[in-house]
């Protein structure tokens, strides 16, 4: 993940909010909350962190919407997940649906095309994510995407006393989401994968290429205590984190995850 001046991001919010106030399709809106001992890799300390999530997925008349914003808070004052806020936004555009289905080969379903944006606020960073995702058709799966998309720097980097401005890199991102039942209850397997090329910082430093691993699975509370399916999920989260933001550190962590479904 990454992060620009504390202006952009709500004008980021208020942009994502409008667009999907203005969608007629389907959309979802959960709330989660996530705690595990998570890597300062600067320090190389690791701290209890408390990390709230807004997430929401959704569909448009031409395509859909993926946008989270992150609040992290590991109560140690070190410049690092001190009450900080990390947003991503994630528009697309369906070529499928502008040619009415027809652009789909084999077991690629649609083609879409991606505008999307990472916002920070403490290391005052911002990311450009223009990509073309490919959505497959995999048998046991609601969806799985893959997205290939150049990594654009735009930050004002250390004279704005933000991290180093970076070059330009690509990433590659694969997503998915499974639902299952065991016996009567019901489980999901969701999350991301992404493979974030090598780039070369402001001052000459060389940031190795990184994965970043975040697959969740979760059972539905919900149903299992009240028969209300798909509001409230337990169940956990797991970080693999290579190379962690341009360090030669490593992340592997199992987090607690409790998902709120509010829409």
């Amino acid at each position: 993940m990454c992060r620009r001046s504390s202006t952009l991001l709500p004008a980021a919010i208020a942009a994502a909010v409008f667009f999907l106030a203005a969608s007629p399709a389907s959309a979802q809106l959960e709330l989660h909350y996530q705690r595990g001992s998570i890597l300062n890799p600067f320090s190389a300390a690791s701290e209890p962190t408390h990390i709230f999530t807004l997430q929401h997925a959704g569909g448009w008349r031409a395509g859909g919407s993926f946008f989270f914003l992150d609040y992290s808070t590991d109560g140690v004052a070190d410049g690092f997940n001190d009450r900080d806020l990390y947003g991503e936004w994630y528009p697309t555009l369906s070529l499928g649906s502008l040619a009415e289905g027809g652009v789909g080969f084999g077991p690629v379903n649609d083609v879409r095309l991606v505008a999307g944006v990472n916002l920070g606020i403490q290391s005052k960073v911002v990311k450009y994510v223009p990509g073309v995702e490919l959505g497959w058709n995999i048998p046991g799966f609601i969806f799985v995407n893959t997205m290939f998309g150049a990594f654009i720097d735009a930050s004002s980097g250390l004279d704005a006393g933000g991290a180093p401005s970076t070059g330009d890199s690509f990433n590659f991102d694969v997503s998915w989401l499974s639902v299952f039942q065991l016996g009567s209850q019901s489980f999901s397997f969701t999350g991301h994968a992404e493979y974030m090329g090598a780039i070369t910082d402001e001052l000459g430093n060389d940031y190795p290429g990184s994965i970043l691993a975040q697959p969740q699975f979760r059972w539905d509370v919900g149903q299992a205590l009240t028969g209300a399916g798909s509001v409230l999920h337990m169940g956990v989260e797991y970080q693999l984190w290579t190379n962690k933001l341009g360090t030669t550190r490593d992340e592997s962590v199992v987090q607690l995850l409790v998902v709120w479904q509010l829409d």
